[in-house]
């Protein structure tokens, strides 16, 4: 996906991302449920991309055809992608498959509570998508069980979880999707794109801290302390000793840097710090 169409899907990702903190399986059901009927209709797609038709009017046309059978908020994410402009009829359909996937990996990233394991619910997912993976790329047999096209889509799911027994309901739900509506590629090729979802989600709450010296126990502390006030959870903060550093630290998290240049937040770090 390029130009337009990656620009229509930053929009749409930017403007889930507040629905995200209370978000449920449900909403990502939905989406993908909408989803298939997209994909189930040529028609729908092309009148749902016609760049000669306003967004009001495709907007109109997704709230005619899903509303009061999906969530406001379901109805609401669709007609927000019918209502912008995709290069592409299948475009769309990528879009809604990205943000139903991306209300699965939240309601992951939501869960507070480390697994017996010791994992968080997002590492608990990747793990999960990765063993997946492990299984049918070890047997022939399932890639073409899962490859029949005579089969039902019942059928795939129910032999999916017979692969990762015990798995999270998120790591089931993407699973059963990828393999009941691959969409024109493999299962495992799209539980790949699920995977590289939650680990970019992930990533946002690893801290990478370099510093020109060890830190002691105690700064180390007042640093972990300092970044999640910061940020407003608890991170993974991964430190780099680098002598030649310039500016004393120099923190990232997920895609954003903050140096010397970003005086007024590592300002606070520098105090906390130096106690």
């Amino acid at each position: 996906m390029a130009g337009v169409s990656s620009e229509s899907l930053t929009t749409a990702l930017e403007q889930l991302e507040a629905k995200l903190p209370l978000a449920s399986l449900q909403l990502a059901r939905e989406l993908f449920g909408i989803l298939g009927t997209v994909d189930s209709s040529a028609g729908l797609r092309r009148a749902l991309t016609d760049p000669s038709r306003s967004g009001e009017e495709k907007s109109a046309l997704v709230k005619q055809l899903f509303g009061g059978k999906v969530s406001a908020d379901a109805a609401e994410i669709a007609s927000g992608l019918a209502g912008s402009r995709w290069a592409d009829a299948r475009d769309i359909g990528d879009a809604l498959e990205t943000l139903a996937a991306t209300v699965v990996i939240a309601v992951a990233e939501n869960k507070s509570a480390v697994s017996a394991s010791g994992f968080t619910g997002l590492e608990e997912l990747e793990n999960e998508l990765f063993a997946f993976k492990q299984a049918v790329a070890s047997s022939h047999d399932v890639q073409a069980a899962l490859a029949e096209p005579q089969a039902s889509a019942a059928a795939k799911v129910a032999l999916a979880g017979k692969l990762v027994p015990g798995a999270s309901e998120e790591a089931k739900l993407l699973i059963g999707q990828a393999v009941s509506q691959p969409r024109g590629v493999k299962a495992v090729k799209l539980i790949d794109s699920f995977a590289a979802l939650a680990a970019k989600r992930r990533q946002r709450w690893i801290a990478t801290v370099s510093v020109t010296r060890p830190l002691t126990e105690t700064q180390a502390s007042r640093l972990q302390a300092g970044l999640d006030a910061l940020y407003g959870r608890d991170l993974k903060v991964n430190v780099n000793v680098d002598p030649a550093l310039i500016g004393g630290i120099r923190v990232q998290v997920g895609d954003e840097v903050l140096d010397a240049s970003v005086v007024s937040r590592l300002s606070e770090l520098r105090r906390q710090l130096a106690g």
